[in-house]
């Protein structure tokens, strides 16, 4: 699924312009890992989800959303190694915190200076970014929940709309990959009752990996991707 609203398409770039934040998606690496770039409009600090590989280009589209010096945070959304290969590059040139989730913190190559729990909550400027633990893929997969403010201005924006980055724990068709039924079992519970039962269908779904979706999209197959078991 294509962005839609206000996105300039620079080259493998797609930047979509909402009202507090602009989100850039590139990817990168052998198996074409999602990265995401969160920049703050008023302050310009900036927010990056998954240095997945290619450190010097993800350093360019930080650069290209405010400078190296902006990056205060590195998110990483689970400890796979296509997630954070670029992890240890870009955190020795930025200097930037970086943070995962407490249970995949130990398997990062960098020290892990925020672990992530369940509804905390990162700042980027004066943007609210929530924390949604989605366990299962692995024990400690993060998503990123940012809701655009109740009254916007930009051309694309929606009021209220969640934009949720879910790693590699949803996909447009299904959740993420899991090697156990217990495992399957605990991420479709997660998915089911802190994402599907908590925010409406306009919410945007960025992946770790291909296009993105929206949940209205994804919402009816719900039954049947729990019985087919993955």
């Amino acid at each position: 699924m294509e962005y839609t609203g206000a996105v300039v398409r620079s080259g493998p770039t797609a930047v979509r312009e909402l009202d507090e934040i602009v989100v850039r998606k590139v990817s990168v690496g052998t198996m074409d890992n999602n990265a995401y770039l969160l920049t703050c409009r008023a302050r310009g600090d900036q927010v990056l989800v998954d240095a997945a590989a290619e450190p010097a280009r993800l350093l360019a589209l930080v650069r290209e959303g405010s400078s190296a010096a902006d990056l205060t945070t590195i998110v990483t959304t689970h400890r796979h190694a296509d997630h954070h290969g670029g992890l240890e590059s870009l955190h020795a040139v930025t200097g930037a915190e970086v943070a995962a989730g407490a249970e995949d913190a130990d398997a990062l190559p960098v020290p892990v200076t925020r672990r992530l729990h369940h509804g905390d909550v990162l700042c980027l400027g004066h943007v609210a970014l929530e924390v949604v633990a989605l366990r299962g893929h692995t024990p400690g997969s993060v998503a990123l929940a940012y809701r655009e403010p109740a009254r916007t201005r930009a051309p694309g924006s929606v009021p209220g709309r969640v934009h949720l980055f879910t790693g590699d724990s949803l996909f447009p068709g299904g959740p993420g990959r899991t090697t156990s039924p217990r495992d399957f079992a605990q991420l479709m519970d997660d998915l089911e009752e802190r994402v599907f039962g908590r925010f409406d269908d306009s919410t945007w779904v960025y992946p770790g990996h291909g296009d993105d979706t929206t949940l209205g999209a994804e919402r009816p197959h719900l039954a049947r991707w729990r019985a087919r078991g993955w």
